[in-house]
């Protein structure tokens, strides 16, 4: 009796396979191939889910999960959320659209659309968050250190900064966001 693959499975495979490619290949350089290669799957296979190489690059570096997922908790509790978030996307218990976005700029034009993408699902969707004045910079800015946490854990593995357990991360990072994307407090009369 012959066992069914879950299509599902694969899918998910195929996907991981392809995010690994892409973001260590230029889009021009990674092959359908090499990508079903990493995933266990025929080319055909991936051509058949995804349509072609473009079109499964496109879902590779759509942001639209990823942002949902970091923004996924109320206001008063997203910086705390979202250092957790990015600890988890290093931990391997998340995608990491970190390293998707910092690869971009290696595949042209559809690294722009990428960025373009992030851009707007996720520094908009946390733009669109917050209240007060100057929102979409202090989203801006607040991405901006999450990036850079981000980046010092996935591609300069901080040493110092590995030791710490979660809640000494966010006990460091929480000051930086919190003014950010938290309305100030009422002012003391």
């Amino acid at each position: 009796m012959t066992r069914r693959r879950d299509p599902e499975a694969r899918r998910t495979a195929i996907l991981d396979a392809a995010r690994y490619c892409f973001g260590r290949h230029a889009y021009a350089d990674t092959t359908v191939g090499e990508i079903a290669e990493r995933a266990g799957v025929s080319p055909a296979l991936v051509i058949k889910y995804f349509g072609s190489k473009e079109q499964l690059f496109q879902r590779v570096f759509s942001f639209a999960d990823d942002a949902a997922a970091l923004l996924d908790a109320p206001l008063e509790e997203l910086p705390r959320h979202m250092v957790l978030r990015v600890l988890a996307v290093q931990r391997g218990e998340a995608r990491d659209p970190i390293l998707r976005i910092a690869f971009s700029r290696q595949h042209e034009d559809q690294g722009e659309q990428a960025r373009a993408d992030f851009k707007a699902t996720v520094v908009g969707g946390l733009a669109a968050r917050l209240t007060g004045p100057d929102a979409a910079l202090r989203a801006e800015l607040a991405v901006g250190v999450l990036l850079g946490l981000g980046a010092l854990l996935a591609m300069v593995q901080a040493d110092e900064l590995g030791r710490l357990a979660p809640d000494e991360v966010v006990g460091r990072y929480e000051p930086l966001l919190a003014p950010l994307l938290l309305p100030p407090g009422p002012s003391a009369p």
